[in-house]
């Protein structure tokens, strides 16, 4: 029985049988430096494009070195068509928000900026390279896009044709959530740490394609709210089903 290698590696590389993938110093770091593997060694990479495949080191050097792709052992798998849509918090707490996301199966993830966000600011780079390291922990084959802080009456404005939103409102708490059985896209939008404001929560119900839903009969944290409305949404329209 062939056996998947336990390191999984993310690469920005064409991927098939016998090609070869330089590393940048920083992988070469990671997997001769830190987890200390040498010519031989096999490791699984994914591009988010072609599938998983088994690895072997050809070439270990401290600041560079080459794999070769040797067979693909998992085809490419896609999450649904959700994007989770948060207003970011601190540093720790959006850190894991960004990391259950890739866990939970979100295509993209938005920060948002409302009237009550605390913070301004997001490294995205940073955060990026966390929901990279997510999918590498978690078995995934692909990685969703985090994005630059949008503002929440912008996105709104221009709003994608067909695509739904559920957003979770704590002045629901202890309501029956219900989302229309349909195919089309989805974003969840979780508040911020104050709430939306009255002017936001106005609009938000106002809009067509949007769907205000409670998350049991407590008001949440916003960490704690991001992974409790993924999950309701897999479980109910999502590949959990």
């Amino acid at each position: 029985m062939t056996v998947t290698p336990k390191i999984r590696l993310f690469v920005e590389h064409p991927l098939a049988e016998e090609q070869q993938v330089t590393l940048s110093r920083e992988q070469a770091h990671y997997l001769f430096g830190v987890m200390r593997l040498t010519t031989g060694a096999q490791v699984a990479l994914f591009n988010g494009q072609d599938g998983e495949y088994r690895a072997e080191v050809v070439e270990a050097g401290k600041r560079g070195g080459t794999l070769v792709c040797r067979d693909r052992i998992a085809p490419q798998s896609m999450p649904p068509d959700l994007w989770l849509m948060f207003a970011p918090i601190k540093k720790a707490r959006t850190d894991f928000i960004v990391e259950k996301s890739v866990e939970l199966g979100a295509r993209r993830i938005l920060p948002i900026q409302t009237e009550f966000t605390n913070s301004e600011r997001i490294r995205q780079d940073r955060l990026q390279a966390h929901a990279t390291e997510a999918a590498e922990q978690c078995g995934a084959t692909f990685v969703p896009e985090v994005t630059e802080l949008h503002r929440l009456d912008r996105l709104l404005a221009d709003w994608p044709e067909g695509r739904q939103l559920m957003f979770c409102d704590e002045a629901q708490a202890g309501a029956h959530a219900r989302l229309p059985d349909t195919d089309a896209p989805w974003a969840i939008l979780i508040g911020p740490e104050g709430g939306f404001s009255d002017a936001e929560r106005a609009r938000l119900h106002a809009l067509p394609y949007a769907h205000a839903v409670a998350l049991g009969p407590r008001i949440l944290r916003a960490d704690t709210a991001a992974v409790a409305a993924l999950t309701l949404w897999q479980t109910t329209l999502g590949d959990w089903r």
